[in-house]
């Protein structure tokens, strides 16, 4: 199984981008944290980063590794509110997947309640910063055991 974690414009500058709502940690700080996490709990499951500023390389990084070995989690920054591009791109996996978002989206701005990409998700998780990375990858490999 690989645990293929999508990461959305402007994610690439955490841990130096309003560290008060997104905290101080960069994404290369948490992927090994993550894979240490992986190999005691689901022992031979590969985790796989992306990011990109991209919409259309995040698509295309979806279909290109969409099939039954295959989960996601994704956070796709602001395109969850205004990317009908990646909200098909989602709409057409067969893999399972789970937004995440670090921040609560919910208590932010009005425009930041609606995803664009949630009613072809698992789930969404928000609001937890990093932990909730760790909870969605845990559902999604619970639930395809």
């Amino acid at each position: 199984m690989v645990v293929h974690i999508v990461h959305g414009i402007n994610l690439g500058q955490l841990g130096t981008r309003q560290p008060e709502i997104y905290g101080t940690l960069r994404l290369e700080d948490q992927i090994p944290i993550f894979q240490t996490w992986l190999d005691a709990h689901f022992g031979g499951t590969e985790l796989r980063s992306f990011q990109s500023d991209d919409e259309g390389a995040l698509c295309a990084y979806l279909a290109q590794h969409d099939g039954s070995e295959s989960v996601f989690l994704i956070n796709p920054g602001a395109f969850t509110h205004q990317s009908v591009a990646l909200r098909d791109a989602v709409a057409a996996l067969t893999s399972p997947i789970i937004e995440v978002h670090l921040s609560h989206t919910y208590a932010r701005e009005s425009f930041r309640r609606a995803s664009l990409l949630a009613p072809f998700t698992r789930g969404t998780v928000s609001g937890l910063g990093w932990l909730g990375y760790r909870l969605a990858i845990e559902g999604l490999l619970a639930n395809d055991q």
